[in-house]
């Protein structure tokens, strides 16, 4: 089994290069200046337990792998660049080997099935961050993340059972499960905050503002129906660590605007429970607002944490809705 990690950033980047260290195949597909510090020195990774430069083959596309019948192919980067990934492997001749979506949201394994029968939910819980090319801090332990594996949209096979295995070896911790979507679903509600953070800082996940957002998709999930669970977070065997010498980045969403990437996930986290609540008649003004927020963060180039909650709360009130 080889693993192709298209997107080295915090979570494909701390993977892939665990992996390699434990003796695994790995193959990245990154860009820019990334790209360009793996392939000179390698890519470094911090974690509570260690300090490690891991060397591992990188491309900088997916037409510059030959890929094979064993190849398990993990989808790390951020949903708003899903879809042209998953043309990209179709044009290389990707058929029928694994697609797992490690990522945040639960679009992705919807766009993922379009092209690819065999299609794979992951459930990450992986506090890494990455703002400095050819570096990769993972803030956890003593596992270094967490993942629920299994088919999408439901099931469980000998491919997620090896999957796990592996990453096992790598001093993560895998779960194969049979049904994992409702997990993602638990993620998601995790996740709404992190526009938030992104907007002003580490404890506006804990506002009033959060809380709505949260409240307001528990009703939408409700209403649509959708199944949700809490038990992919194995707090015994992983929780937040400091790794020494280095202070925490933030949410996914902070890390994008800290290395000016251009976009923020904000739509397919928030979006996804604004696209519920337009499609089962619940209202979703706080929800609607933060992606408002996202888009006004890229678009303005607000530097990450710098506004203040009473602006933030001001800006939503100012819509009417608050």
């Amino acid at each position: 089994m080889r693993f192709v990690f298209f997107g080295v950033g915090a979570i494909g980047g701390g993977m892939a290069a665990r992996l390699a260290l434990y003796g695994r195949e790995v193959v990245g597909i990154a860009r820019g200046a990334q790209l360009d510090a793996i392939r000179k020195d390698g890519l470094r990774v911090r974690t509570p337990q260690g300090d490690d430069v891991v060397e591992f083959p990188c491309v900088d596309s997916p037409d510059e792998i030959a890929f094979r019948a064993d190849d398990v192919i993990f989808l790390t980067m951020k949903t708003q660049d899903t879809k042209s990934a998953l043309e990209s492997l179709a044009k290389c001749g990707v058929r029928r080997q694994p697609v797992v979506c490690a990522q945040n949201g639960i679009e992705n394994e919807r766009l993922a099935l379009r092209l690819f029968e065999n299609v794979y939910a992951a459930v990450v819980m992986m506090p890494a961050d990455f703002v400095k090319p050819g570096e990769v801090v993972i803030n956890c332990g003593p596992k270094l993340g967490v993942f629920n594996i299994g088919r999408y949209p439901k099931g469980s096979d000998m491919t997620a059972e090896e999957i796990c295995r592996a990453l096992d070896g790598a001093g993560f911790a895998g779960f194969p499960q049979a049904d994992v979507m409702p997990g993602k679903y638990g993620k998601l509600l995790m996740n709404l905050s992190n526009v938030l953070d992104a907007a002003a800082g580490g404890l506006a996940r804990k506002s009033p503002l959060a809380d709505a957002a949260r409240a307001e998709a528990e009703t939408v999930l409700e209403a649509a129906g959708i199944a949700v669970a809490s038990d992919f977070r194995h707090d015994d065997l992983m929780q937040i660590t400091p790794v020494p010498g280095v202070e925490r980045t933030g949410s996914s969403s902070t890390q994008s605007l800290m290395r000016k990437s251009g976009s923020i996930e904000t739509d397919y986290l928030n979006g996804e429970i604004v696209l519920l609540g337009r499609l089962h008649g619940v209202p979703v003004p706080v929800n609607a607002f933060l992606c408002h927020l996202g888009r006004r963060l890229v678009v303005e180039g607000i530097e990450p944490g710098s506004l203040t909650l009473d602006e933030v709360q001001s800006a939503y009130e100012k819509t009417g809705a608050g």
